[in-house]
C-alpha cells in the first residue's frame, strides 16, 4: 500500500456563522466546510455549502471535482461513520478507488454483532497471534512482561458481503414528490474490521465512572419539576419508574439505570472499520488512524488562522473569507511536511511565530539587516529550503534572488 497512488482522507466540519437554518435546529444560521485531505495532512480542495443541507449529499460531487483534479489518480476515500453512507461506499467501490469508513457496532444486525462478541477468531493486530478477547482483560497489565500486550490490539475480519443491516441508510422518493429516509442493506462488497484495545477499553470505563458519579450527585439534588432526559448526558444513567394505586397520586422513583451501564460496558473498547481493500488490517487501521490530521486542520483555521468566528454575511465574502484561511492552511501544511520529511517536527505556533518575526530592516538603503535571532526553527527552515536566512546583513542583490527562487 505504501507504493501505491492512494491519496485522500475526507471530513467535515461545520461552522456556525451563516445560510441556515440549520439541520440540528440551532438558531444561530451556518454554513459547512467540506475537506480533502491527503495521507501527510496536506489539504487538497475545499467546500462551503449551506449548513442546512445533509453533508452525505455534498461529498460524492465533491469527490468526483477531485477526481477530475487528479487526472483520474486513485485513491482511498477515508471518514468517519456520518460520511460512510451505502451511497458513499458504492461510489467508492468504482473506478479504482476504495473506501475505509468508521462503522457503528451499536446499529449492527444481531448476525453481525454475535460475530463481533463471540471470542473467536481475534488474532493480535502487531503478529497475527491467535488472543482471545477474555486473555486481553484479564491480563496483568502491572507486569512489565505484558507492556507490548496492552499496547498492542485484537482484531477480527467479519466479511459483509451479503445483504446484511449496517445500520445504514439511503433517501427514497415518494410519489408525492417528498423523500424518507429507509434502512438499506449494504450488498456492496466490503469487510468489517473489528478491533479490542485494553488501553480503550479502561478509559471509556473511565469516563463512564466519572459521569455515573455526576449522575448519583445529581440525583441528590434531583427537582422532578425541572428533570429533563437527555440521549447523551448524564442523564441518561437515571431511570425514572412511576407507581400509583388506584385512586392515588403517580410517584415517581428515580434511580440509577443498571441495564443501561451494563449494555454500554459491552462495547467498550471495541472499534470496526469497513473497508472494501485487501490490504493487511494493520494497514488499514493504521490509514483510519490518521484522520485525527484533518481535525487538525480545521483547529488550526480556527485557532491560529481566525477562520471562525466570522460576521460576514454575503455568500461571496463568505467564500472568499474560507479560501484565504485554505490557502493560508496550504502554505503552512507545505513547509511542516518538509520538515517532517526532514526528521524534525515544530508546532504551528513555533513556525508562525518563526516567519512573523523573520524581518529586516533597511540600513540607508546599503543594505538590509536581520531583527530575529536564530533558532531551531530557522536552522530547520534554512536546512531544508537552502535560502541562507541566517545572516546578519543582506546585500539588496541578494534579498531579491532569494524571492525570486521562493517565487519559483
Amino acid at each position: 500500500m505504501q507504493n501505491s497512488p492512494y491519496f485522500c482522507l475526507i471530513n467535515y466540519y461545520q461552522k456556525r456563522i451563516f445560510n441556515g437554518p440549520s439541520k440540528e435546529h440551532r438558531p444561530n444560521p451556518i454554513v459547512e466546510m467540506g475537506l480533502f485531505m491527503d495521507a501527510d495532512g496536506i489539504p487538497l480542495s475545499m467546500c462551503i455549502t449551506s449548513g442546512s443541507d445533509n453533508e452525505q449529499t455534498t461529498a460524492i460531487p465533491l469527490e468526483k471535482k477531485l477526481t477530475q483534479m487528479l487526472n483520474g489518480k486513485k485513491f482511498i476515500y477515508c471518514a468517519d461513520a456520518g460520511l460512510g453512507s451505502l451511497s458513499i461506499r458504492n461510489f467508492n467501490s468504482m473506478g479504482g478507488r476504495a473506501f475505509i469508513v468508521t462503522q457503528s457496532i451499536k446499529k449492527l444486525s444481531m448476525t453481525l454483532k454475535e460475530a463481533v462478541f463471540n471470542d473467536y477468531d481475534y488474532k493480535l493486530l502487531s503478529s497475527d497471534a491467535p488472543v482471545t478477547i477474555a486473555d486481553m482483560k484479564a491480563f496483568d497489565k502491572l507486569d512489565k512482561n505484558n507492556k507490548a500486550l496492552y499496547d498492542d490490539n485484537a482484531y477480527k475480519i467479519i466479511e459483509a458481503n451479503k445483504a446484511f443491516d449496517l445500520g445504514l441508510y439511503e433517501e427514497k422518493q415518494l410519489k408525492n414528490g417528498r423523500t424518507r429516509k429507509v434502512k438499506s442493506k449494504a450488498t456492496v462488497k466490503q469487510k468489517i474490521i473489528i478491533t479490542f484495545s485494553r488501553k480503550m477499553m479502561e478509559y471509556q470505563r473511565y469516563i463512564r465512572n466519572r459521569q455515573i458519579e455526576r449522575a448519583k450527585k445529581l440525583l441528590a439534588d434531583l427537582d422532578p419539576e425541572t428533570y429533563k432526559k437527555g440521549p447523551h448526558d448524564v442523564t441518561h444513567f437515571i431511570k425514572r419508574t412511576s407507581s400509583t394505586k388506584t385512586g392515588e397520586k403517580v410517584t415517581d422513583l428515580y434511580e440509577i439505570d443498571l441495564a443501561v451501564i451494563e449494555e454500554e460496558e459491552k462495547y467498550d473498547g471495541y472499534y470496526a472499520v469497513a473497508t472494501n481493500l485487501n490490504d493487511k488490517a494493520k494497514d488499514i487501521i493504521e490509514i483510519s488512524s490518521n484522520r485525527y490530521k484533518i481535525e487538525d486542520c480545521f483547529r488550526i483555521m480556527k485557532t491560529n488562522l481566525s477562520a471562525h468566528p466570522v460576521f460576514h454575511q454575503k455568500r461571496e465574502r463568505i467564500k472568499s473569507h474560507f479560501m484565504i484561511c485554505y490557502t493560508a492552511l496550504l502554505i503552512y501544511r507545505l513547509p511542516e511536511a518538509k520538515l517532517n520529511q526532514y526528521g524534525t517536527h515544530f508546532t504551528i505556533e513555533n513556525i508562525i511565530e518563526t516567519l512573523n518575526n523573520m524581518e529586516v530592516a533597511n540600513i540607508e538603503d546599503i543594505c538590509y539587516m536581520s531583527t530575529y535571532t536564530n533558532s531551531q526553527v530557522c536552522t530547520a527552515l534554512n536546512a531544508v529550503f537552502g535560502l541562507g536566512l541566517d545572516k546578519k546583513y543582506y546585500q539588496p542583490k541578494e534579498l531579491n534572488k532569494k524571492i525570486i527562487k521562493i517565487s519559483k
